[in-house]
């Protein structure tokens, strides 16, 4: 029997969920947090927490996404209840969801989650509050950055481009090569400073490249102020051809 199975037997039931005693819920909280808890001990625990609605059952059920087991299909099943038993819990899961993204290994599950309690035109707003949790100094894990990063391409906006532009110097190779992908997602000119200044400090050819081609796929012209910027620090396929960034390429075309 899957979880889902499990599920949707007990919750056909008539009867509506018992509250557990605080040492019960406890116990539960703890199943689901342990990898090496007994599977039905563990789907039992998640029904019971993912019934009860609340701040308090939401930041329990986020740590069955802090570990992975097999098989896989289980894994999947049992985080995917976790997710409906954090979204029963509504706005009261927002804070217990802030509170597991600030030290979260990745974001794959709670940004699930972001997209079904906020509302979309506020989506925006938990996001970039979730990236100011990060600064762009050196971090052992960059994922949830990254992941935040990639999200936000979805958005654009005046408030995304702002909000992006310092993770443009990040120590992180990876989370500057995304912050220049989620920048040009804004389609907005008024990068081409923040880019440049970028650029200028830019030690990855792999990122010059990619701040090059975007400049040269949008044809956007580059401010008098700019240029002698943009001149001495494009890479080797790239040229400034009046106001405009140009790939020639080895052919010179």
């Amino acid at each position: 029997m899957g979880l889902f199975d499990f599920l949707s037997g007990k919750k056909s039931q008539e009867n509506s969920p018992k509250k557990p005693s605080q040492r019960e819920f406890n116990r539960y909280a703890r199943l689901v947090s342990e990898k090496m808890s007994q599977n039905y001990d563990r789907q039992e625990a998640i029904e019971v927490l993912a019934a009860q609605g609340t701040a308090e059952s939401a930041a329990a059920l986020f740590k069955r996404f802090s570990w992975t087991m097999e098989p896989s299909i289980t894994d999947q099943e049992e985080k995917q209840a976790a997710v409906q038993g954090i979204v029963a819990a509504g706005d009261a899961a927002l804070d217990p969801l802030r509170a597991y993204a600030a030290r979260a290994e990745s974001l794959t599950w709670p940004l699930k989650v972001l997209r079904q309690i906020v509302a979309e035109e506020d989506i925006v707003d938990e996001l970039l509050g979730l990236l100011d949790e990060f600064d762009t100094e050196y971090v052992r894990n960059i994922e949830p950055k990254r992941q935040l990063l990639a999200m936000l391409e979805e958005y654009p906006s005046l408030e995304v481009r702002q909000g992006v532009e310092p993770f443009l110097t990040d120590i992180s190779e990876p989370i500057r090569f995304a912050a220049v992908t989620t920048t040009f997602a804004m389609e907005d000119e008024s990068c081409i400073g923040a880019l440049a200044e970028a650029l200028a400090e830019e030690e990855s050819l792999r990122v010059r490249n990619r701040i090059a081609q975007g400049l040269a796929e949008r044809r956007w012209k580059i401010p008098e102020d700019l240029r002698e910027l943009f001149g001495d620090a494009l890479p080797p396929d790239f040229r400034l051809q009046g106001d405009v960034i140009r790939r020639v390429g080895t052919s010179g075309g």
